[in-house]
């Protein structure tokens, strides 16, 4: 097993090692999907998530033993990316592959814990969430500095952005981070990057405006091309439901 950690807990390494080896026998399980599973674990009094990527299928046991970098390796890198731009995400600790000595294996990334308040989906499923709108606002402001640094975080969905209150408003935390891409952006690609966000209307308007005055864009320009940006995922999100559900039906 290849282990890398972060500096600031290279004393730790032993634990952590420990952490990666006996993931399937110790945690507490935070989220169980059917791709990934995090558990959390208590390291040097401080709570911590590991996340255990899915083993690929062959093609992929190739692709990240020889030519492409793992989940968990592309996570770690692109957090610290992101704190050295002044974009929260939780503070990243290392990560681990493990492999046969051919074929690409088990990975595994481990982060601080942040303990939130709320997710972007937060505000989708709850109309009556306190301060909504000025949340909203204030994540499209989050959202428009990160574009500003050339951060093209393909991965911008209603749960990969943890919402903390502060003293003077609202943190954001970027989380699922192993597909993101760093260059200049432009103006179709910022828009395109809210497409996946909300289905709502009333809240695409809402950033949209938001984005518009900070960014000195034209306003109705800005609020018609989020929307059919939101309308066009939406509507192919619905067309590959459609698609899953019709697999099902013919494999029973």
């Amino acid at each position: 097993m290849k282990i890398v950690v972060h500096k600031s807990v290279k004393n730790s390494l032993l634990k952590l090692k420990e952490f990666f080896f006996n993931f399937e026998k110790e945690g507490s399980i935070l989220a169980d999907g059917n791709r990934n599973q995090i558990k959390v674990y208590k390291l040097e009094g401080e709570y911590i998530t590991i996340k255990a990527f899915k083993v690929p299928n062959l093609v992929n046991k190739i692709a990240y033993q020889y030519f492409r970098k793992s989940k968990a390796q592309r996570s770690y890198e692109y957090a610290c990316k992101l704190l050295e731009n002044g974009i929260l995400t939780p503070q990243p600790l290392g990560y681990a592959i493990e492999n046969d000595g051919l074929l690409f294996g088990k990975s595994f990334y481990a982060c601080k814990l942040v303990e939130a308040d709320a997710t972007y989906r937060t505000l989708v499923n709850d109309e009556n969430y306190p301060n909504r709108i000025e949340i909203l606002k204030a994540f499209t402001r989050f959202t428009f500095e990160m574009h500003q640094k050339g951060i093209h975080f393909l991965d911008h969905s209603p749960g990969n952005t943890l919402i903390v209150k502060n003293m003077e408003g609202y943190d954001f935390y970027l989380v699922d981070l192993n597909r993101m891409e760093f260059r200049e952006l432009d103006f179709e690609t910022r828009i395109q990057n809210f497409a996946r966000l909300t289905p709502i209307k009333e809240m695409v308007a809402i950033m949209a405006e938001e984005y518009a005055r900070i960014g000195g864009f034209d306003e109705n320009k800005t609020r018609n091309s989020m929307w059919k940006a939101t309308q066009d995922f939406q509507e192919s999100f619905k067309k590959k439901q459609e698609l899953k559900k019709k697999l099902k039906f013919w494999k029973k």
